[in-house]
């Protein structure tokens, strides 16, 4: 059991709000409790932060990158405890949650290894004896917002550029799995940060929509549901706060018939069932080329009938528990509709059987066929593992069909075509595209959202951009 309260200016202070108990996915047991957080206790928090950056930005560059290293080793050292509460909180694999760790003290690496490479311009004026100085400063407070499927991840996501960048963080922790996240505030303490510059509070909507309307916060870097990022946006927008969102995603994978079947399998299996399908990027609608379209899914079928469903900490579990049991609910919903439009389940198609499953939030590994586009389960975000899947026609048809979405995270690619490969990459509405590889980006990439699936972007230069302002300054001498 792992209880905290609010980390503010350093220190745990008692939630204003009540508490919070958090469950596990897999069974229903409590695993611990957090504080919930009112107006009152965001306002402190961003008070904190906000005393705290005038001291940090002052600092060298590098000072800051070696206080930013020191706190990833910390959570190297405690590698093991951070990824068991992971499996207990959110109902990860072990494998992938000790993965988890290892991806978020990264996250922090690579953002201190920004701090030389943050470099203003020395512009020529058309005025004699002046030159045009322009600099790139902190935002100042930067209010940080996280989601279920990687909180721990999310987390260093924005921690790490957002410190190095100069500014002071408040971050708000997702409510259904906030305890490891919590966890880093002693961390970041014992590798010397100051007092103030990593605050944290948990709670809802009261807590969230302070944070966001406060004339405080400077910057908001959200990762979430896009109904979330767009009240985020309407919200900010009375102070013109500058809005960072990573949004919801319906990414098409589509296979090409000139395709490595080998590789196309592979990746498309990752891409699917990776995390239990709770990846914004993952496969959420395959579409198939119909001249492969049998050997290919005879071949994925193979592989999908060997994913195990059970528990998060065994070493030859493929699937566990989803986070939110509201998700189960819902791809039951899709998958009884489109059945009843004329889809046919041709794997999986709920929830298993057996008294390991009865208390927890597990689902099946599903197939569908005889997909059509106009169906709901095209459109709608499923995050959970169940794939439709539709056979296409030819390289525009393709096109069109992925492209029919609201979305624009990531798509996958699967051709052996270099023609197809440079068409597509200008031609498909998507921020982030993979081609003959599963999903998953890179700290060096741009993980960017078109359409519906966001503003702004992280990762890479452009994302350490976005917690950067500019000033210039006209210098006559």
């Amino acid at each position: 059991m792992k209880n905290f309260e609010l980390y503010i200016n350093g220190q745990w202070e008692s939630a204003s709000g009540g508490r919070d108990t958090i469950v596990n996915p897999a069974n229903g047991d409590s695993v611990g409790s957090v504080g919930v957080a009112n107006a009152d206790d965001v306002l402190k928090a961003l008070k904190s932060a906000k005393a705290a950056q005038v001291s940090w930005r002052r600092l060298p560059n590098k000072q800051r990158a070696d206080l930013i290293r020191a706190f990833s080793d910390k959570i190297k050292e405690h590698r093991e405890e951070i990824a068991q509460t992971i499996v207990a909180e959110q109902g990860k694999l072990l494998k992938v949650a000790r993965f988890e760790v290892d991806v978020t003290s990264s996250f922090l690496e690579y953002a201190a290894g920004w701090a030389r490479h943050i470099e203003g311009d020395i512009v020529p004026s058309d005025n004699p004896n002046e030159q045009l100085l322009i600099n790139k400063v902190p935002k100042g407070v930067v209010v940080a917002i996280t989601a279920w499927n990687f909180p721990l991840a999310l987390a260093g996501r924005k921690i790490g550029p957002a410190l190095v960048a100069g500014n002071a963080v408040v971050l708000k922790p997702t409510p259904a799995a906030p305890l490891s996240s919590l966890m880093l505030c002693d961390l970041a303490k014992e590798a010397g940060l100051p007092d103030g510059i990593l605050n944290m509070v948990t709670g809802g909507v009261e807590a969230g929509v302070a944070l966001v309307e406060s004339p405080l916060t400077n910057m908001v870097s959200m990762t979430g549901s896009t109904p979330t990022g767009q009240a985020i946006a309407r919200s900010a927008a009375k102070n013109l706060t500058h809005v960072q969102l990573e949004l919801g995603g319906k990414a098409p994978c589509i296979v090409f018939a000139d395709a490595d079947l080998d590789k196309a399998v592979a990746g498309a299996l990752h891409s699917r069932f990776d995390n239990y399908g709770q990846v914004c990027t993952c496969n959420e609608r395959m579409y198939v080329e119909e001249e492969i379209y049998d050997e290919f899914m005879s071949r994925f079928h193979t592989e999908v009938a060997k994913l195990k469903v059970g528990d998060p900490s065994e070493e030859d579990t493929d699937l566990g528990p989803l986070t939110e049991a509201n998700v189960v609910t819902n791809l039951e919903k899709l998958i009884a509709e489109s059945v009843a439009d004329g889809a046919r389940i041709t794997a999986g198609g709920g929830r298993p059987e057996g008294a390991a499953f009865e208390k927890g939030h597990f689902f099946e590994a599903t197939i569908l066929e005889d997909v059509t586009q106009e169906m709901s389960i095209v459109h709608e975000e499923l995050f959970g593992p169940v794939l439709p899947v539709i056979r296409f026609s030819g390289f525009e048809q393709a096109m069109a069909y992925a492209n029919d979405c609201k979305f624009g995270l990531a798509a996958i690619v699967f051709t052996t075509d270099i023609s197809k490969i440079m068409r597509l990459t200008d031609e498909l509405e998507f921020g982030e595209i993979y081609i003959n590889r599963g999903h998953g980006e890179l700290h060096q990439g741009f993980h960017n959202g078109l359409k519906l699936s966001g503003t702004g972007g992280e990762d890479g230069r452009y994302g350490i951009e976005q917690y950067l302002e500019k000033k210039t300054t006209y210098l006559r001498y």
